[in-house]
C-alpha cells in the first residue's frame, strides 16, 4: 500500500528516516534534499516518520457548550431514545441544537448507537395509508385515590391527533356520548371508526336476531354522520394497536408516574398532557411536526375535508 501524505508535505518517509539517521549539519542536509533547514530540524527531533494529527487534541463542539453536552449525554443515557426523538425533546431547551451537532456529540461520547435488544426483531409492517379522518377508539381503566375511572381514547390513524375523556362508567351510553364529543372537537370530517367488539360499541353475536337485539345508538350516530363503523376481528387486539399504544403512552405519563388524590386532579393533568401531545410534541412519524401542525398542513392542501378552519383551535395566550 502506498504512502499517504498531506498535500503540503515536502518529504517522504524514506527522506525523513535518512534525516534522522544522518550526522551531517542542517545546512548540508537542507541543500542535499532541497528542503528548508527548519524542516530538517523538525524531523530530526521526532521519533517517528508519520505525520502528526491536526486539529484539536481533545475534540469538542464549536456549537454546543459543556453544559449543553452534559445535558444531551444525560438525557440520552436516561431515556435511550432514538436520535430524532432526542432532537425534538432537547430543542426546547437547546434551541441552536441541530441534528448533525447532536449526532457528533453522541459520537464523541460513544453513545451514538443504542444497545441491541436480545432476540430477533419482528418485521415491521406499515399501516395502510388512509386519508385524514380514520379514528381508532378504545377504553382503558385507570385508578386514583377516589377509585376507578374509565378512559376513552381516540386517535387518528394517519395524523396521530388524539382525543380523550374520563368517565365513571363504561357502558353504551358513555360510548356514544364520547363519540358525540369526538365529533364536536375534531375540525374535519370523520369517515371511518375502528373499535373492538366490546358491548359498549357493538351488539354481541349471540344476541343477533333475538328478542334482546336492538339498534346501537353508537351505530346510529355513525350512520347519521356518514361514518363507517368497523370492528376488529375477534381475538385480534393488535388490529387496534395504534390506540392500544396511545393508551400505554397516556398511562406512562399519568397514573403510572404520579399519585392522584382525586379524579379532578387526574382530569386536569390529563388535559394538560393531551394539549402538550397534540400541539407541542413533534413526532418522527410526522417528519418532525406536531399532530395539529400536520392537521393544519392538510387544511392547506385538502380544505374540502374540513368542517372549520383548524387554525382557529390552536391554543394561544388566552386559552
Amino acid at each position: 500500500m502506498g504512502q499517504r501524505r498531506h498535500g503540503s508535505a515536502t518529504t517522504t518517509h524514506a527522506v525523513r528516516a535518512a534525516l534522522q539517521r544522518s550526522q551531517a549539519s542542517l545546512a548540508t542536509l537542507s541543500k542535499e534534499f532541497g528542503i528548508n533547514p527548519k524542516t530538517v530540524a523538525k524531523w530530526r527531533k521526532r521519533q517517528t516518520v508519520e505525520d502528526q494529527k491536526t486539529g484539536p487534541k481533545e475534540p469538542r463542539s464549536t456549537v454546543l457548550s459543556e453544559t449543553d453536552e452534559a445535558m444531551i449525554v444525560a438525557f440520552r443515557r436516561h431515556t435511550l431514545l432514538p436520535l430524532d426523538d432526542c432532537l425534538y425533546a432537547l430543542q426546547a431547551s437547546i434551541p441552536h441544537l441541530t441534528r448533525s451537532a447532536l449526532h457528533r456529540c453522541l459520537q464523541r461520547h460513544g453513545i451514538s448507537r443504542l444497545p441491541d435488544i436480545e432476540g430477533d426483531k419482528p418485521k415491521r409492517q406499515r399501516f395502510k395509508r388512509y386519508p385524514i379522518g380514520f379514528f381508532h377508539i378504545d377504553i382503558a381503566e385507570v385508578q386514583t385515590a377516589e377509585g376507578k375511572l374509565y378512559l376513552f381514547v381516540a386517535i387518528d390513524r394517519a395524523r396521530k391527533f388524539s382525543v380523550t375523556q374520563l368517565v365513571e362508567k363504561s357502558d353504551r351510553k358513555t360510548a356514544w356520548e364520547f363519540l358525540e364529543y369526538l365529533l364536536s372537537v375534531i375540525p374535519y370530517r370523520i369517515h371511518t371508526i375502528l373499535t373492538d367488539n366490546g358491548i359498549q360499541f357493538a351488539e354481541q353475536p349471540r344476541n343477533h336476531n333475538t328478542a334482546w337485539s336492538r339498534p346501537m345508538r353508537f351505530d346510529m350516530i355513525c350512520e347519521a354522520h356518514g361514518i363507517e363503523h368497523r370492528l376488529t376481528k375477534p381475538n385480534h387486539p393488535w388490529t387496534n394497536g395504534q390506540v392500544e399504544r396511545m393508551n400505554r403512552t397516556i398511562k406512562e405519563a399519568t397514573v403510572k408516574r404520579f399519585h392522584y388524590d382525586s379524579h379532578e386532579q387526574l382530569r386536569t393533568h390529563l388535559s394538560y398532557f393531551m394539549a402538550a401531545y397534540n400541539f407541542g410534541r413533534r413526532l418522527k412519524t410526522l417528519s418532525g411536526i406536531t399532530p395539529y401542525e400536520y392537521v393544519c398542513k392538510i387544511w392547506t392542501s385538502e380544505p374540502e375535508r374540513f368542517i372549520i378552519n383548524p387554525t382557529h383551535q390552536i391554543p394561544g395566550l388566552n386559552t
